[in-house]
């Protein structure tokens, strides 16, 4: 009789209380699976408006240091045109005008010719074959993109004013795509500081 009890204790299962607590811990475990692959898929949908946001404030950037280094500007002009230079302080994202340089006074709005409407600025992307400069590439529009341009004086470490050094912010702001599953539209910004020098 002993040795069946003992056999019996062997071959017992797991009770009903212990399945529940593994369904129960399993089901914690794929919730917290799912959540994290909604926030990755997230992140994927803003990767492509983050790089270029983060490409047109470089481009930005570069642009005045080019004009600078080819003798295109004057120090004396790498200034917003509150203060004598020719680049406007305020919030737009059009094509450069004839001086080459963008956020300045002579901007204008994008011809209609070519891939992208007469508006503001845009960018062509590859279509569905992957390669740029086919029949299918798709233009997108930076409509919902805002540049701005802000030039200050650096401040020697006496905290005098350096009349060589000045500091040039490129802020770029955009506007999420709207409602998706990763949460609703948000406005987002990229800014990028460096040091211009007069030489």
């Amino acid at each position: 009789m002993t040795q069946r009890i003992l056999r019996r204790r062997r071959q017992r299962g797991f009770t009903l209380i212990e399945t529940m607590i593994a369904v129960a811990l399993m089901a914690i475990g794929i919730l917290t699976l799912v959540a994290t692959f909604g926030e990755a898929v997230g992140a994927t949908q803003y990767a492509e408006q983050n790089m270029i946001a983060r490409q047109k404030a470089l481009q930005a950037l570069e642009s005045v240091y080019t004009a600078r280094n080819t003798s295109q500007l004057t120090f004396a002009q790498i200034a917003n045109t509150t203060s004598g230079g020719i680049f406007v302080a305020s919030e737009q994202m059009l094509c450069a005008g004839p001086d080459g340089l963008v956020n300045t006074t002579d901007d204008v709005n994008c011809p209609a010719s070519g891939p992208c409407a007469a508006g503001p600025e845009c960018i062509v992307l590859p279509g569905p074959d992957g390669v740029l400069g086919t029949a299918d590439d798709v233009p997108f529009s930076l409509a919902n993109m805002t540049r701005s341009i802000n030039i200050t004086n650096a401040l020697n470490p006496d905290g005098s004013l350096n009349t060589t050094l000045k500091i040039v912010t490129v802020t770029i702001t955009y506007v999420t795509n709207g409602a998706t599953a990763a949460g609703p539209a948000a406005i987002r910004t990229y800014t990028i500081n460096a040091l211009v020098a007069s030489t």
